[in-house]
């Protein structure tokens, strides 16, 4: 049988341990790689990496961070701090704060140990988000200058408990190291990982990198858990209790080696009966002491050092050393460094449960108390609130608690310093005399919990915290502005109305000296006016933003207020001075994070609303890095990927556009930011030539759509886009009109870069209008004025992309046979400032005018060079029409129309595709009949007779009754 302190061979893991070494020779090489390790508890992940650290050479550095379980709240960068502590070790402090350059302030504040001797290093803090890319990048330079000397493994374990600052630091490596030799290796418990969990969108961007490799560990095979049996147990043991132990371990190797371990297994009824019992099988073989040090290290995590396992241990030295030595004699805990560790989190956490109340509360004040004595340099405070919380001390936890909250704050750890205020608050009515003990009011800290809730991407959450603080704050209270602030901001995240309402009211209650708030509500309601449109006011009130930051010397608000001016300038039409003064803005901002987000945001959108897409896409993927690294990727970085996504669509890059959306959707972002991104999948899904699915689409986004355009013009331009453009496909035609009849309201509409495309798909429900007012529910005067509308609207648009909208507007209200608007459309369109979907619309709708003239032989080539262009553009809706339209016009001789099973086919009869009652429609429409005649003379209704008439026009690709008619009559001959 096996002893207690054996090591099992590794058996079944010689294809991941060659995976990974693999990996480390691509590193070697100088080619920086990530491992992720997945499996259940219990399946061997420690234990091949434990195998892949014993076969490494001398010449590789091996760095460990192990995530620390702190219940609900995890401890910010805890398994980054440990692995740097090693390195900064071995390099020595000096010569790691030399590699890092110009990030030692950030790498200081993060490990304030690092700091000059008898300075006060531990005061160091990260100016909040605007420091947080610095401590990423200074980590990332650190690691590739330790590595330039040796390849460097750095793991970090049980990522199911890793906090949101580590998770945003480990996205910025996987990315930044581009010529470190490092591999980076992070393992998780896939049970851990469940609905909701910040892993799964982390980890459905792992499968997206080509740099990343996963791996999936499987429980063994029945061989495979056979010889891992055999190779633990004596050779005289029955062959029952290997079978038993077989069967019982379900291939898990842990079970497999705790199954063996106990004494006498030589039978069935030798094996304990639940799992519980076989985790605590070799614990209950020790003697109560080693029990109860066991207990006591549990208590503390998974890993305790020595050093703060001796402070805790209420014994002598003597017997601690002998409890521990009988621990890991029988199996229970290993020796790593100065470290007592857990052989497995499993059996940490059985003997967890087998604590009584009052011992877990003594163990965790003793850690409280360990904790305090010798935090020192090192931000321990979530660990000492956490354990004095276990102890049931509210009084002591408090200020721990609102320690830790600042000290997550000044990492950009948002989630964790939103989760430790809301603990704080639980806390405060069995707290006596909070305010002394935490240093602010109940007002502030539900104040500051909302924001940090607000910054984390948890709007809903941050809205009820807000609004229950005002409820609270009297009147006369000076904390009541900047609540309404953070309400306005809030409900802006929402897409909520009131947002200018409640910045009007902050303003006017604000006191005269309190410059810096007065600052940041000038920007935000500013901001607020240039979306709604009010661009002239809001000009006004950047510029009194300026002159404000002027005053209290604030570079970050002189670059927000100039930035925000800027675009409501160009919105104006002087677009070159608004260029301009938004790189005057980035200037100004500097290495300012907030300020420069907004920067890359309006940045970008204003380059592709002026058609400038490589230089959007540049500029929002920057933005979208740098968001990443202020910790801010779900607010933010959302607009960013929103405003990335749409210049690839311009540009028709598809594939990469539909990576964007579909990892700016996995951050569950809140409404307003996740409504841009639905509103580019949606039209997507539509131009690629999937309506049904565009349809779906839009009805789960229905909702959020339209409550960020009842608050947000530019998005009533840019979704009502969409919207007209799925109704026309769908034959929604009454629909469509309707949704243009908002414009009747609207003395102008400013955004001219969004209202331009928006006007076009306006055009387009008009023409179909004008074809079947009758389908469209409104009289041929009611459309006369929607076209006049939209053309006062077009003659007041001065923007950079007008020479491509205004041909194409043209041409869609043209007479049918006008050759020349088409053809002055197709120019338009391949303007480079042109999005790929007009190309080949233009070309489809040249080829209708051609054959509308007569010109056969002209219409030929232009369809077939719609479909060409289709193609090559993966305009799957262009091309379905404009070979359908090849079809039903009889111009099938050069065009190979696919067709389901097989490479390509030549369609001759026109109307194949319509069903039989659309086929005695047709005959009518031939003889001249309304839609009333044809109901009547069918026994429907008029408006059944229009729906379809719309789906014979749809099938035909025919852009009138006449049309149809004439397109069915040469398919027929």
């Amino acid at each position: 049988m096996i002893t207690p302190t054996a090591v099992p061979a590794m058996v079944g893991r010689q294809a991941d341990l060659a995976w990974l070494e693999d990996l480390l020779a691509e590193v070697r090489d100088g080619a920086p790689r990530t491992a992720v390790l997945a499996g259940e508890a219990g399946i061997g992940k420690t234990r091949l990496l434990r195998e892949f650290r014993g076969r490494l050479d001398p010449e590789v550095r091996y760095l460990i961070g192990q995530c620390v379980d702190l219940g609900s709240v995890a401890s910010p960068y805890a398994p980054i701090k440990t692995a740097l502590r090693a390195l900064v070790g071995e390099l020595g402090a000096e010569a790691a704060l030399d590699a890092v350059g110009p990030g030692r302030t950030a790498l200081t504040a993060l490990l304030p140990e690092l700091g000059q001797e008898g300075g006060d290093a531990a005061s160091t803090t990260l100016d909040g988000a605007a420091a947080a890319g610095r401590l990423h990048e200074a980590i990332a330079v650190l690691l590739e200058s330790a590595s330039q000397e040796r390849a460097t493994v750095l793991v970090v374990e049980d990522l199911h408990w890793v906090d949101a600052a580590s998770l945003a630091l480990l996205r910025f490596l996987m990315r930044a190291l581009t010529s470190g030799r490092v591999l980076l290796v992070m393992s998780y418990r896939t049970e851990d990982v469940g609905r909701g969990h910040p892993l799964r969108g982390f980890l459905s961007e792992v499968e997206r990198d080509r740099r990343v490799g996963r791996r999936d560990l499987a429980r063994l095979t029945l061989t495979q858990t056979t010889k891992l049996a055999r190779s633990l147990i004596s050779v005289d043991t029955a062959e029952e209790a290997v079978e038993s132990i077989v069967r019982r371990s379900e291939g898990v190797p842990f079970f497999i080696e705790e199954l063996v371990s106990i004494d006498g297994c030589r039978d069935d009824e030798a094996l304990p009966d639940t799992l519980r019992d076989l985790l605590l099988a070799r614990y209950e073989r020790l003697s109560e002491g080693a029990q109860e040090l066991l207990r006591l290290v549990a208590t503390g995590g998974v890993r305790i050092p020595h050093g703060l396992l001796a402070e805790v241990y209420a014994g002598e030295p003597d017997a601690l050393d002998a409890g521990a030595r009988e621990a890991v004699l029988g199996g229970v805990l290993t020796i790593e460094g100065d470290d007592y560790a857990f052989r497995h989190a499993l059996v940490r956490e059985a003997i967890l449960a087998d604590l009584l109340p009052g011992e877990r509360a003594r163990f965790h004040a003793r850690y409280a108390e360990a904790y305090e004595r010798s935090g020192g340099r090192r931000r321990v405070a979530a660990e000492i609130s956490y354990h004095w919380l276990g102890a049931h001390d509210a009084v002591r936890a408090y200020p721990a608690t609102i320690q830790a909250m600042f000290e997550a704050r000044s990492s950009a750890a948002f989630a964790t310093a939103a989760q430790l205020g809301e603990r704080a608050l639980s806390l405060w009515d069995v707290v006596p005399d909070a305010e002394t003990l935490g240093g602010m009011g109940r007002i502030e800290l539900m104040g500051r919990t909302a924001a940090y809730l607000r910054n984390a991407g948890e709007s809903e959450r941050a809205l009820s915290l807000v609004k229950a603080a005002l409820a609270e704050c009297p009147a006369d209270d000076p904390q009541v502005a900047r609540l309404l602030r953070d309400q306005a901001f809030v409900l802006a995240n929402l897409a909520r109305p009131g947002s200018v309402a409640l910045l009007r009211r902050a303003l006017e209650i604000l006191p005269a000296d309190a410059l810096l708030q007065r600052a940041t509500v000038l920007t935000g309601l500013a901001g607020r006016l240039m979306i709604d449109g009010s661009v002239e006011e809001s000009i006004r009130v950047a510029e009194e933003a300026v002159a404000v930051a002027e005053q209290i010397d604030s570079e970050r608000y002189r670059s927000i207020g100039t930035n925000i001016a800027a675009i409501s300038i160009a919105e104006q039409g002087d677009v070159e001075r608004g260029l301009a003064q938004l790189e005057r803005a980035r200037e100004l901002a500097e290495d300012d994070g907030p300020a420069l987000l907004r920067y890359f945001v309006n940045a970008s959108d204003l380059r592709h609303l002026i058609g400038d897409f490589p230089a959007a896409l540049r500029l929002a993927e920057e933005g979208f890095e740098r968001s990443r690294d202020e910790g801010l990727e779900r607010s933010s970085g959302v607009i960013l990927s929103s405003n990335a996504i749409d210049p690839l669509m311009a540009l028709g890059e598809w594939e990469r556009a539909d990576r964007l959306i579909e990892r700016s959707l996995s951050l569950v972002p809140s409404t307003s930011f996740e409504m841009y991104v639905q509103r580019a999948r949606i039209w997507s899904i539509l131009w690629r030539g999937d309506v049904s699915g565009a349809v779906a689409a839009l009805r789960g986004a229905r909702s959020g759509l339209n409550a960020v355009m009842d608050v947000e013009l530019q998005a009533r331009l840019g979704v009502g886009r969409v919207l007209a453009e799925l109704a026309l496909e769908t034959g929604d035609l009454a629909g469509a009109v309707h949704d243009l009849r908002w414009l009747f309201g609207e003395q102008h509409v400013p955004h001219a870069g969004y209202a331009l495309p928006y006007l076009w798909a306006g055009s387009r429900v008009v023409a179909a209008a004008r074809r079947e007012p009758e389908l469209a529910g409104v009289s041929e005067a009611e459309v006369d004025a929607l076209e006049a509308r939209m053309r006062s609207l077009l003659d007041a648009a001065r923007w950079p992309t007008r020479p491509t909208w205004v041909p194409m507007f043209e041409a869609e209200l043209a007479e049918a046979d006008d050759v020349d608007a088409w053809a002055a459309a197709v120019e338009a369109a391949d303007r480079s400032d042109s999005p790929v979907v007009l190309r080949s619309h233009a070309r489809l709708g040249l080829a209708r005018a051609r054959l509308a003239a007569g010109d056969r032989v002209g219409a030929r080539g232009a369809v077939e060079d719609a479909i060409r262009v289709a193609q090559e553009t993966g305009i799957g809706l262009v091309r379905d029409h404009a070979e359908a339209f090849a079809r039903s016009a009889g111009l099938v001789a050069h065009v190979m129309v696919a067709v389901p099973g097989g490479g390509g086919d030549e369609a001759s009869d026109p109307v194949a595709e319509l069903t039989a009652r659309e086929r005695q429609v047709l005959d009518l429409i031939a003889e001249g009949l309304s839609n009333r005649q044809i109901g009547e003379r069918l026994f429907i209704s008029g408006k059944t007779a229009s729906v379809h008439v719309s789906a014979i026009l749809r099938k035909l690709g025919a852009s009138s009754r006449t049309e149809a008619a004439v397109r069915a009559g040469a398919g027929a001959r």
